[in-house]
């Protein structure tokens, strides 16, 4: 008998998905699997959830949420030999999209009752872990910007970007990998492990999930021209066509910012405060079991 355990975030995508307890018992006969469900009810606390359901050691841990809820669900299974599910009913979905799990539900759940998996790649940052992207750059901001609106709409996030587009202030950021050093000033600095940001827009079209490598972006101060230019490549999803979007492979980062004191960051889609000026960058490969199609 296989043993799944939901984590379930009722607010995703609007709070306006039918993910309950008897739709998923419904959907997993009682005579082929065993199945908790658990709710969250606030920010971080499916990492509660999920380190509690780690112990009773389920077959399954599957996350019903957006990007979001998945990083808190996943990052808990690294270094476990437990698989993650994925229900993707948040407003970006990238990861899920990038697997090819789609957001019908009854085609989700299908998946996982086959239970055929694959391993991905796992970024890590400082102590974070991601598994679609993250970045200290405008993105950073756009996030934060965002997520105070209250609302997880494209136009929401269209509106982000561009009050940011203007607010945003560049500092000297040195970066460390392959042996060199680089001093830059990033308007934009991306990396990236997974081929979606979300809202099917990508700034890596060519990551892999398993490849071994992450993407890293980085684009240096820009003028208001250029910043409507890399805009348009960005919902266009051509950013390797702007001259000054720097494409790199990375499997370790160095980044540090020597006149800040603290940098945010987005880390797959949520804002986070990282109290320190100095970020390492890496890779674990393989780091992640994922019940896929």
């Amino acid at each position: 008998m296989t043993y799944i355990h939901f984590i379930v975030n009722p607010i995703s995508g609007n709070g306006k998905h039918n993910i309950t307890e008897a739709f998923l018992r419904n959907s997993f006969p009682a005579s082929e699997f065993k199945i908790e469900i658990d709710y969250t009810n606030r920010k971080k606390h499916a990492i509660e959830l999920t380190k509690a359901a780690v112990a009773n050691n389920p077959n399954y841990i599957v996350a019903c949420g957006g990007d979001g809820t998945i990083n808190e669900v996943a990052s808990c299974l690294i270094g476990t030999t437990i698989k993650l599910g994925i229900i993707p009913v948040g407003s970006g979905n990238g990861l899920a999209s990038n697997l090819n799990i789609p957001r019908k539900f009854e085609k989700a759940i299908e998946i996982i009752r086959k239970g055929t998996v694959s391993t991905i790649d796992v970024g890590k940052i400082n102590e974070h872990y991601f598994f679609s992207n993250t970045g200290i750059g405008i993105d950073s901001m756009i996030i934060k910007k965002y997520e105070q609106s209250g609302k997880r709409t494209l136009i929401a996030y269209v509106k982000a970007a561009l009050s940011s587009s203007f607010e945003f202030k560049t500092q000297e950021t040195k970066l460390s990998f392959d042996n060199k050093e680089i001093i830059a000033n990033p308007f934009l600095l991306f990396i990236s492990n997974s081929n979606e940001m979300g809202y099917n827009m990508s700034l890596t079209p060519k990551a892999s999930l398993n490849d071994g490598w992450l993407d890293m972006i980085v684009v240096p101060q820009l003028s208001f021209l250029e910043k409507m230019t890399l805009g348009y490549h960005v919902l266009r999803n051509t950013v390797e066509k702007f001259k000054k979007a720097q494409h790199t492979l990375i499997q370790d980062l160095t980044i540090e910012v020597p006149t800040a004191t603290s940098l945010d960051a987005q880390i797959d889609g949520e804002s986070y405060t990282i109290k320190t000026n100095s970020i390492k960058v890496s890779i674990i490969k393989n780091g992640l079991t994922v019940i896929t199609d």
